[in-house]
C-alpha cells in the first residue's frame, strides 16, 4: 500500500479496504495465561524513526518499536526495582563488584539461531562502545565480561557501582545478535533496517512514509505470548490526522508527543478511551535548551544566565505544554533520586537579561540586534516547533536573534552528533539515576560525536570529580552531598537553559489490558498486552 493510499483510508476512518491493515479484533482465550489472544494493536509512531536498532539509534521512535523486537536483560516496575527479561534470574556479589545472570535457556534470535550469553558479551564489549551515548559510562566500569557458559554472562567491576544493576534496560543493553554484526560496520549493516531480534513481535514490512507491520514472533521464549497477533504503527505527519485517527478508532494507542496537548485533554474524556502519565518514571526527562558551550558569545555564562533570565519557563509549562509538568531548576529531576532544590535561581527578567548582555559589552545594532544563533528545529511535532518559536520570540526581546533551521530525524540527529548547533531544543533520559542519565551530559569525558553525549562541550574538572565520587559511593547521604554540590556548580554555570520536568499522556482503547506495567512504559515489548472484549 502507497504512503497516499494509506492517508486515505485513516481519514476514511477505516472503513474500508483495510485487508492488509487489521482493524477488527479476532480473538481467542490464551489457555493458562490469563490473556486474550489475538488481535491487531494500530498506533502512532511519530516522526518515522531513521533506523529500528536502538543499538545504533537511541531516539524515542525507534526505542519505542524496537522495544518490541529486542530484549535485554532486565526490565524495571514503577518503582524501580528489577524484573526478569532475558535473564530470569540474578545474583550480587557480596562485595557488589561482581553481577551474574543467568539467560532464558529458550531464547532464540528471529532467525532460529540460538541467543546465548556470547551475544551479550559481544554486544556489551564491542558493539555498544562504537555507537551507545552511555555504554562508556556504564561498562567501562568493568573489568570484565565473561560467558562461562552458554547461559551465563559475569559482569566484574573494578569497583563498587551501586547504579549498576539499573543499567540492564532495553535502551542500556539491548542485545544484539552476534552471527549478524561480528566482523561487520555496525553502524552501516543491512540488518538496522530489517532487525534481527528476540523479543514477541518481529518486522514483516517496513514501508517508509506509510507504516511499520510488526507480527507474533510464535518461537518467543514465553509459553503463550505474545497475546497480540500484530502492532501496526502508523506514520501520520499530520497532529490533526493523528488525532483524528485515535478518535475515529483507527488507531487505538497514541503516546509521548503523538498528540497534541490541547487534543490530549479533549481526547482523554471520551468514554472510550484512557489517559495516564504512568510509564515515564525511568526516563523523567526535561525539556532543555542546549547551549553549545564552544561557540562565542554563548561560551561566556552570563550570556547562558540571560538566556535563562529571558525564557518565562511558567509559560512554556502552562501555555505550550498545557499544564503537563512542573518548572524545571536543574539537571536533575525533581521526581528522581539526588535532586538538590537549593541552586542559583533565575526568574524571568528581561531587564536583568539585558544587564547581562550589556556586561559583556554585547551591545545592540541599528535593528536591535546583539548576536545570532542558530537552532535546528527536531521534527518531533508541532509541540516542538511552538516551543522552538517562543523560544526565538523571547530571545529577540533582549536582542539575541534566533534561525530556526528545519530538519528531519536524520538530519537533526548528523547535526546535533557532530556539534553543528548554537541551539538546541531537547529532552533528555534520566534512567532512574544521576550515574546513569544526568552526569552523561556534563562530564568532559564523555564529549563525544553521539547523540545524547555531553554535545554542548561543558568542561569542568570539579563536576567531572564531584561526579565521579558519587558514582561509586556507597552510602546514599554521600552520593546525595556529592551529587548536590555537582548540581549547585552546574546550575550558576548553566551549561544547557532547563526548562520544564516533562509529563505525557499515553491515551489509549479502554479494551487495551496490561498496556502500562513498568517504568518504561509504552517502550516494553508488549508481550502481555491484549484486547478485552
Amino acid at each position: 500500500m502507497k504512503k497516499r493510499e494509506f492517508h486515505k483510508l485513516l481519514l476514511a476512518g477505516g472503513a474500508l479496504g483495510l485487508a492488509d491493515f487489521p482493524l477488527g479484533l479476532t480473538q481467542a482465550f490464551a489457555q493458562g495465561t490469563g490473556g486474550v489472544k489475538g488481535g491487531t494493536l494500530n498506533s502512532i509512531v511519530q516522526p518515522e524513526p531513521p533506523i529500528l536498532n536502538l543499538a545504533v539509534s537511541q531516539l524515542t521512535p525507534t526505542q519505542m518499536v524496537s522495544g518490541k523486537i529486542f530484549l535485554s536483560l532486565l526490565t524495571y516496575d514503577v518503582s524501580l526495582k528489577p524484573m526478569p527479561s532475558l535473564a530470569k534470574s540474578w545474583t550480587i556479589s557480596p562485595d557488589g563488584k561482581t553481577y551474574t545472570f543467568k539467560l532464558e535457556p529458550k531464547a532464540k534470535w528471529h532467525d532460529g539461531k540460538p541467543l546465548t550469553s556470547e551475544d551479550v558479551v559481544y554486544t556489551a564489549m564491542e558493539f555498544l562502545p562504537l555507537t551507545h551515548p552511555r555504554a562508556k559510562a556504564i561498562f567501562g566500569r568493568c573489568e570484565s565480561i565473561t560467558a562461562p557458559d552458554a547461559h551465563t554472562v559475569v559482569f566484574k567491576l573494578k569497583e563498587p557501582f551501586g547504579p549498576f544493576i539499573g543499567a540492564f534496560d532495553i535502551s542500556n543493553l539491548p542485545v544484539m545478535p552476534k552471527h549478524i554484526y561480528a566482523g561487520t560496520d555496525v553502524v552501516k549493516n543491512p540488518a538496522n533496517l530489517n532487525p534481527i531480534g528476540s523479543g514477541p513481535f518481529k518486522l514483516k514490512e517496513w514501508v517508509r512514509g506509510s507504516h511499520i507491520h510488526l507480527v507474533r514472533n510464535d518461537d518467543y521464549f514465553k509459553p503463550g505470548l505474545p497475546y497480540l497477533d500484530a502492532i501496526i504503527y502508523r506514520v501520520v505527519p499530520d497532529g490533526a490526522s493523528r488525532a483524528l485517527a485515535l478518535e475515529n478508532g483507527t488507531v487505538q494507542l497514541t503516546q509521548w508527543t503523538d498528540l497534541e496537548l490541547f487534543d490530549a485533554q479533549r481526547l482523554s474524556k471520551k468514554p472510550n478511551l484512557a489517559v495516564t502519565t504512568k510509564g515515564y518514571e525511568y526516563f523523567a526527562p526535561i525539556m532543555w535548551l542546549e547551549i553549545n558551550n564552544r561557540n562565542a558569545p554563548l561560551n561566556d555564562k552570563r550570556f547562558r544566565k540571560a538566556v535563562m533570565h529571558a525564557i518565562d519557563r511558567t509559560f512554556i509549562k502552562d501555555k505550550i505544554l498545557y499544564g503537563f509538568g512542573k518548572v524545571a531548576t536543574g539537571p536533575v529531576n525533581s521526581k528522581t533520586k539526588f535532586y538538590e532544590p537549593n541552586v542559583t535561581t533565575y526568574d524571568f527578567s528581561i531587564a536583568k537579561a539585558k544587564a547581562l548582555l550589556d556586561e559583556m559589552g554585547l551591545k545592540p545594532d541599528a535593528k536591535g540586534v546583539r548576536t545570532t544563533v542558530r537552532l535546528p528545529v527536531s521534527p518531533y511535532g508541532e509541540m516542538v516547533q511552538r516551543t522552538c518559536e517562543y523560544i526565538r520570540q523571547s530571545l529577540a526581546k533582549v536582542g539575541i536573534a534566533v534561525v530556526l533551521e528545519s530538519t528531519d530525524p536524520g538530519s537533526y540527529t548528523q547535526r546535533i552528533s557532530n556539534w553543528d548547533f548554537d541551539m538546541n531544543l531537547s529532552w533528555l533520559y534520566q534512567f532512574g539515576d544521576p550515574a546513569l542519565g544526568v552526569t552523561r551530559n556534563y562530564v568532559s569525558s564523555n564529549i563525544r560525536k553521539i547523540l545524547f553525549t555531553n554535545t554542548e562541550g561543558y568542561v569542568n574538572p570539579q563536576v567531572d570529580k564531584l561526579a565521579d565520587e558519587a558514582a561509586v559511593a556507597v552510602e546514599d547521604a554521600k552520593r546525595q552531598a556529592l551529587y548536590s554540590e555537582m548540581q549547585k556548580i552546574i546550575v550558576d554555570e548553566v551549561p544547557i537553559a532547563w526548562l520544564v520536568e516533562m509529563e505525557f499522556p499515553t491515551i489509549y482503547d479502554k479494551r487495551l489490558q496490561n498496556l502500562v506495567t513498568s517504568a518504561i512504559g509504552i517502550h516494553e515489548s508488549f508481550d502481555t498486552v491484549y484486547f478485552k472484549g
